[in-house]
């Protein structure tokens, strides 16, 4: 029965496909992320800059921005900033995935409504597509060690 489930809401994933708007400058990162989250069933648009970004936030209409912070053309920051302040954008989650672990610029994504801020170097993938799938609603049920009476 639970197998004939996991078929069934495998071959009925484009209907339930969540949009993820990729931003990242780094080609070789945003490939590893894109392969990920794609194999999470996610639909992708992947963009490079913070120009691109904003484009592509009122073309693909995601249900969720991954934002790096340093970027060309326009910074993460004042994309976050821009994006809440349109109002086909606002209610976008973001979460910015960045190398910036200074506490002065989480604390400015906060200000400019970020959902989540997460330093490369403090996460692994895992811990990424687990925070996706939380600001997304999805299920994110980490089993738990078998406690010692099993």
């Amino acid at each position: 029965m639970l197998n004939a489930a996991l078929a069934y809401y495998r071959s009925n994933m484009d209907v339930v496909k969540k949009k993820i708007l990729l931003v990242e400058d780094d080609i070789a990162l945003a490939a590893v992320y894109r392969s990920r989250l794609e194999l999470e069933g996610f639909d992708i648009n992947e963009v490079h800059n913070g120009e691109e970004a904003l484009s592509a936030a009122i073309s693909f209409r995601p249900d969720l921005i991954l934002l790096d912070a340093m970027m060309p053309k326009i910074s993460g920051f004042d994309v976050l900033d821009i994006l809440r302040n349109t109002p086909d954008t606002t209610n976008i989650r973001v979460i910015m995935l960045t190398a910036l672990s200074q506490p002065k610029d989480k604390e400015r994504a906060e200000q400019l409504g970020v959902d989540d801020y997460l330093v490369k170097s403090q996460v692994v993938i895992g811990d990424v597509v687990a925070r996706v799938k939380h600001h997304l609603g999805l299920d994110t049920t980490v089993p738990t060690a078998p406690s010692s009476d099993e």
